[in-house]
């Protein structure tokens, strides 16, 4: 049997694309047992022809259960008012790196601009607790990329991803969500998921209305690394999600780089492990440029499937990740964003979350907050009290041990 990826991709009929949604919402049909039927029966409407006859033979087992036709035109209507489309791995307009990943998505909802899809991405992820060192090296490295013709993509998280897409929002960028695009999460971020479809797309392969879980959140983070000819981690712990999105992009033949941090701080314990591993250091933009440029010329590479038996269960569905639980704790905000309201006497331990072993001058930090530079100076000198910084050279202060 031909693999279908390897085809030229085509636009599908609106009844083609309904049988593509239909079969995708279906109970315990996932990435890699969509392709085989798809392979088998040569399409998606055929497949579905097919379904009942395969489901009256079920013996054990999860049970298949056909989504309603109804249902599916009602999302797809919802998505439409949402000024959304669905894309297909059978569409042109379907993202070449992702099409060649192990069992990619078959259906993608997108708001935005799809001509970023068939841009070279680089992701950039990292600790929802960044420290303003690493949510400037972020949005540093996220802007030269852009300028350098690279579309950023990322999960919308808090901390190191929402730098990253807003230092992006001038030059494209890609956000993959966990639920469906019309359950922003973080809230707090529903502003920049509407700034970022002017010039960038939103992304998911969750039905809309879908409101995220913490095993939704691994399922994301492969495609954003699936989307990417390499990924960027600045600042992780040692349980961290974005190593999930690391260790994906291993998986898929992906190069994987990581920014080195002090020994001292936790949030760069995942990072340093990553170069022990032999992940490529970067230290800056250039690092990533340079090392993916021969990567590009040669075009994303095909994942094989690696599937033992007719029953393997499908992507995710069945086996617990062992990193669920990191991933359930963006559920529980680590560091919430600074906001308006944010009483004075809670701003002094939200700054403290800022710092690190890194030194960071005072005007990144009003920058990072948005608050008035009295008020910064204020907390900082409540922490200066504590014993809790060290003053550096040029107005910059540490995190002590």
């Amino acid at each position: 049997m031909n693999d279908r990826r390897g085809e030229r991709p085509l636009r599908l009929s609106d009844a083609q694309l309904l049988d593509w949604l239909q079969l995708a919402r279906s109970d315990n049909i996932g990435p890699r047992t969509f392709q085989r039927l798809l392979e088998y029966h040569g399409s998606a409407g055929a497949a579905l022809k097919a379904l009942p006859r395969l489901i009256a033979k079920q013996s054990g087992g999860r049970a298949i259960r056909l989504a309603a036709r109804e249902d599916c035109e009602r999302e797809w209507e919802a998505l439409r008012r949402q000024g959304g489309q669905f894309l297909t791995l059978d569409d042109a307009d379907y993202p070449l790196t992702l099409r060649a990943i192990d069992a990619p998505p078959p259906v993608i909802a997108v708001r935005g601009r799809l001509d970023v899809l068939v841009r070279s991405m680089v992701a950039i992820v990292g600790s929802r607790n960044a420290s303003a060192y690493g949510a400037k090296f972020a949005a540093t490295v996220a802007q030269e990329l852009g300028e350098a013709g690279f579309v950023i993509a990322s999960g919308l998280a808090r901390g190191i991803d929402e730098s990253a897409h807003r230092a992006s929002l001038a030059t494209g960028t890609v956000a993959v969500l966990a639920g469906g695009l019309d359950k922003i999460y973080p809230s707090e971020n529903v502003p920049l998921a509407e700034a970022l479809c002017e010039c960038g797309a939103l992304i998911s392969e969750m039905p809309i209305g879908w409101v995220p879980r913490g095993r939704d959140f691994p399922r994301r983070n492969r495609i954003v690394s699936g989307l990417a000819y390499g990924t960027v981690v600045v600042e992780a712990a040692r349980r961290s999600g974005s190593l999930i999105t690391a260790r994906y992009a291993n998986e898929q033949g992906r190069e994987v780089f990581a920014v080195p941090g002090s020994p001292f701080d936790p949030r760069a314990e995942g990072t340093n492990d990553l170069l022990r591993q032999g992940a490529t250091l970067c230290t800056r933009s250039a690092d990533v440029i340079e090392a993916l440029a021969s990567v590009i010329a040669r075009g994303p590479q095909h994942q094989s499937a690696t599937l033992t038996s007719d029953h393997e269960p499908d992507l995710f569905e069945a086996v617990a990740q062992p990193d669920e639980a990191s991933e359930a704790a963006v559920l529980r905000p680590i560091a919430p964003a600074f906001a308006a309201t944010v009483a004075p006497q809670d701003f002094v331990e939200r700054l403290r979350a800022l710092l690190g072993p890194s030194p960071v001058s005072i005007d990144d930090l009003v920058r990072a907050t948005g608050r008035p530079v009295a008020e910064v100076q204020a907390a900082i000198l409540e922490l200066d009290l504590q014993g809790a910084i060290g003053r550096q050279g040029g107005n910059r202060i540490t995190l002590m041990p």
